[in-house]
């Protein structure tokens, strides 16, 4: 997998990866994180996937990072 860029955030860490001719965007915040994988001929320019990443789109992922903390820690308390 190589790494392209890091997209700032104050909240995420973002990275943006190229591996077996798609794109990976990667979301991480704490233990968890999210990966979206865009085909190299889905997309125009490394430009349109950071376009993709809106804050609407950022909040949407919060609440999933949320209900993966929350399945995490019942999986944990029924364990």
């Amino acid at each position: 997998m190589r790494h392209i860029k890091d997209i700032p955030h104050e909240r995420f860490k973002i990275q943006l990866m190229n591996y077996n001719s798609k794109y990976i965007l990667k979301i991480e915040i704490d233990q968890f994180e999210q990966l979206y994988k865009i085909g190299e001929l889905e997309v125009t320019s490394l430009d349109a996937i950071e376009k993709m990443v809106t804050p609407e789109f950022l909040k949407n992922c919060l609440n999933r990072f949320i209900d993966m903390r929350n399945d995490w820690h019942a999986a944990f308390q029924n364990s």
